[in-house]
């Protein structure tokens, strides 16, 4: 592997290829551990950080096969998020969404992936997911976009923007996707948050900018046929996996929740005895019941991830309803990993709030990341059960 440093002085791989990638990534994890505070009090990634991870050829995970992408599976990426948001669940997020963001690329203009693609090996960008953010008016060869977006988890190092927004038409608003480059738009610092706040996940300004029709697409792969010759990343269903994407850092910060508390436990000892807390029998349930509900939402999230990656490949085929529930399953495992930093901070006493405590970060971070719009247990759940209602499909496979 070597890389090289443009002259903007920002990392660029030239070689590198899939294999030990994982291990690659590895090699980067002391280095986030040791920038996770420090990224913290500046809100925002840490820069060394980043060129390390662009080193490792991570981002280049879902860019396709034919410019040098790899097509990686759901279980290599579900153990790449895991590694790196046990060190940082800020880090871990900030990875998940720019390996996820280079697959949304996958739905332009096969020019436009072209001419990106054959400049550089992967892009860094943030990607909005709420269309209510911004409205666009068709002109002459494109579209005049306006509009202010949320949470745009990876904005600081962007190479491109990617913003969904409404068009407007003679009948009923439409959905689509616009790629813009940071220099067509503003970028404002409102990022002062309680959980989170490395990601650095700042709101984006458009003020009519002219985006043209090249780079603006629907926001779904187009609809692919059984038997159709479509490719792995295209068969990807879109809420299933921007749902993974967005939980593995949680089960990632609650595997090392659940280690700090061991470790604490070995250390603590409770205030008016002289007994290390690790033999109280209070201390040893709350710990094995933690690591077995982690290992189960854990399991959970495999599995999910699986099944999105057998429908990618073709071997099974998700219906709308499945899809729905899938993301609805995903939400569950996020709101227990939540549960279990809870508990593992109730059982930790009042020492673990202090700033300078990793713990205290990992709950901050997680109870945030469970209020991201696709983690919204109740309405999946509505929309779940009158799906189920409406339909005469059987609730249970056949075993």
């Amino acid at each position: 592997m070597s890389a090289t440093r443009s002259g903007k002085g920002d990392l660029r791989v030239t070689e590198v290829s899939v294999e030990g990638l994982l291990e690659r990534v590895k090699g980067v994890v002391p280095l986030i551990a040791e920038r996770a505070a420090d990224a913290e009090l500046k809100r925002k990634p840490d820069d060394e950080v980043i060129d390390a991870l662009k080193a490792t050829g991570v981002f280049r995970s879902f860019v396709p096969k034919t410019y040098g992408g790899y097509e990686i599976g759901m279980d290599l990426y579900m153990d790449i998020g895991i590694v790196v948001s046990e060190a940082c669940a800020s880090t871990g997020w900030i990875t998940t969404f720019y390996m996820e963001h280079n697959w949304l690329l996958g739905l332009f203009d096969e020019a436009l992936q072209h001419e990106i693609f054959t400049s550089a090996p992967f892009i860094l960008a943030p990607g909005s997911v709420n269309p209510r953010g911004g409205m666009a008016r068709i002109v002459d060869g494109g579209y005049e976009l306006t509009g202010r977006w949320k949470f745009a988890t990876g904005v600081v190092h962007a190479d491109w923007v990617l913003l969904s927004t409404m068009v407007e038409t003679d009948d009923e608003p439409v959905q689509r996707l616009c790629i813009v480059r940071p220099a067509d738009i503003t970028v404002e610092d409102t990022w002062h948050v309680d959980g989170m706040a490395a990601t650095g996940s700042r709101d984006i300004v458009a003020d009519r900018v002219f985006v043209p029709d090249r780079q603006v697409s629907l926001l779904v792969p187009p609809v692919v046929t059984a038997g159709a010759d479509a490719t792995y990343l295209m068969r990807l269903p879109v809420r299933p996996f921007l749902s993974l994407t967005a939980a593995i850092p949680a089960v990632g910060a609650a595997r090392r929740a659940v280690s700090l508390y061991r470790e604490l436990l070995g250390e603590r000892v409770r205030f008016g005895t002289k007994k290390v807390q690790k033999e109280s029998a209070s201390a040893q349930i709350r710990l094995a019941n933690s690591l077995t509900e982690v290992r189960a939402v854990e399991t959970v999230l495999r599995a999910a991830a699986q099944t999105i990656d057998r429908h990618a490949r073709g071997e099974i085929r998700l219906s709308g309803m499945e899809q729905q529930e899938l993301g609805l399953a995903i939400a569950h495992v996020v709101r227990d990993c939540a549960a279990v930093v809870r508990q593992v901070m109730q059982g930790s006493g009042a020492s673990v709030h202090f700033l300078d405590h990793p713990l205290q970060r990992i709950n901050r971070d997680v109870q945030m990341m469970s209020a991201h719009t696709v983690f919204d247990v109740d309405l999946s759940a509505e929309q779940c059960g009158r799906a189920r209602l409406e339909s005469e499909a059987p609730l249970f496979s056949r075993p």
